[in-house]
């Protein structure tokens, strides 16, 4: 990180008969000392109401929406600081300097701020540029500066937009290769698919994000965020999102009208999870799993294949475990760490016992529609030496037993999916299982 420039302004040498004034340091709050915009930051902290009231056409003006904003909660003991700028601030201090901030807007959350981390003060920058109405001598000051913006790295980029998650994504291939429509024509459909799916979920990504930026700072690991963190600014993610979505929007015209419907409904899904659904016990499970799903439908929509009715259901009852497994982490995480219940969502560290019993329970039931389905004569037209798929069913028994044992260890990560793909031995099954199915074709 690019540590802040001190610009010193040292008055002319006084008579040696003068006492040297004590020094001031003043620290400019936005672009120094905090990661982030005091305007964003009100703007994600008030209260829904008080901007829809104002979006309703109350009092009209900038001055109604700075004065909502100017009252918005927020969390100062959470905001993203520069710790090196805070650091050589308190370092000053202890030294016998007064310290204080600078703020040309939002003066009450500035000196919140400065309650806050212990400052001694906040000036405006008219206030130093006149000289006059000053807390200490304007000849005897050390000032920390805004920095210039220089761009946001490819890395924090990567990281904001959730690269990892599109992993996920590669579900649109599914439906081609299990009804064995493997050619140019339906893999360039899926992997423009998969394009479209990574934007819009990146897009998502950003949105949930900001919504959930109070709780993601008071959280063991998503505080690392880029938005949370303030590795990337509020106002880049608003002007990324659109972007992101008018790509996905694009791509999916590219394909067809009906690829765009579902692309419409998983986004409408995300939406409606990221403002409501999430914070709904078990809806929240319900939802993640069908957002999978649509990844699969729509797979089957962009190649042109006959979606399997025994894939659907088979994919149901799988991802509903993983997102069993996925709330089970995190409780578990927050029990680990001596954390209370989670605000953002409406589970209890005491859930934890019947959320592993549900994510087992779904887990066996995936395993029976497997077998089910091998046992049916929907495999016959598709595989010449079909009972080979049988050696299938103990791979996903040892799995999801393991997923299970490892969650249940307090050693899986929030998201089992990325899990599966980061673990040796879980690469190692997946990987026995498509020469089990190769074998079987």
């Amino acid at each position: 990180m690019e540590q802040p420039v001190w610009q010193v302004e040292r008055s002319e040498a006084a008579p040696q008969a003068a006492a040297a004034p004590a020094r001031a340091l003043v620290v400019d709050l936005e672009g120094a000392l905090l990661r982030s915009e005091l305007l964003m930051e009100a703007l994600f902290s008030a209260p829904a109401r008080m901007l829809a009231r104002f979006g309703a056409g109350g009092r009209a003006g900038m001055a109604a929406l700075t004065d909502i904003l100017a009252r918005a909660e927020l969390d100062y003991a959470h905001l993203p600081y520069d710790a090196g700028v805070l650091n050589r601030a308190l370092a000053a201090r202890a030294h016998g300097a007064k310290i204080f901030l600078v703020a040309g807007r939002f003066h009450d959350h500035a000196a919140g701020i400065a309650a806050h981390l212990g400052f001694d003060g906040v000036v405006t920058p008219a206030d130093l540029a006149a000289g006059d109405r000053l807390p200490f001598d304007r000849d005897a000051i050390d000032r920390i500066e805004a920095r210039s913006e220089k761009g946001v790295s490819l890395a924090t980029w990567a990281k904001a937009l959730r690269i990892y998650q599109y992993a996920k994504n590669t579900l649109v291939f599914v439906p081609v290769l299990t009804a064995h429509q493997v050619n140019i024509a339906t893999l360039g459909s899926a992997l423009l698919a998969f394009l479209a799916f990574s934007a819009c979920a990146s897009g998502a990504y950003l949105m949930n994000d900001l919504l959930d930026l109070a709780a993601d700072r008071q959280h063991p690991t998503k505080r690392h965020r880029a938005l949370a963190a303030g590795d990337l600014k509020i106002s880049s993610a608003l002007s990324a999102i659109p972007a992101l979505w008018l790509f996905a929007f694009a791509a999916s015209l590219c394909i067809s009208v009906t690829f765009l419907g579902v692309l419409a409904a998983y986004l409408a899904t995300t939406i409606a999870y990221s403002l409501v659904l999430k914070r709904k016990m078990l809806v929240d499970v319900v939802t993640l799993a069908g957002l999978y799903c649509l990844r699969i439908v729509a797979g089957a929509v962009a190649a042109g294949v006959v979606l399997s009715e025994w894939l659907m259901v088979f994919s149901l009852f799988v991802f509903t475990s993983l997102a069993l497994i996925k709330r089970f982490s995190e409780l578990s995480m927050r029990e680990g760490a001596g954390l209370a219940d989670p605000s953002n969502r409406d589970y209890r560290i005491s859930d934890l016992n019947i959320i592993a019993a549900m994510a087992a329970a779904s887990a066996m039931n995936a395993v029976t529609v497997f077998a089910l389905y091998v046992s049916s004569s929907a495999v016959t037209p598709l595989y010449s030496r079909p009972w080979m798929l049988w050696l299938l069913a103990p791979l996903l028994l040892y799995w999801f037993g393991r997923a299970l044992m490892i969650a249940h260890r307090r050693e899986m990560p929030d998201d089992p999916i990325i899990y599966a793909f980061r673990d040796s031995a879980s690469r190692t099954t997946v990987a026995a299982m498509v020469c089990i199915m190769l074998a079987a074709i």
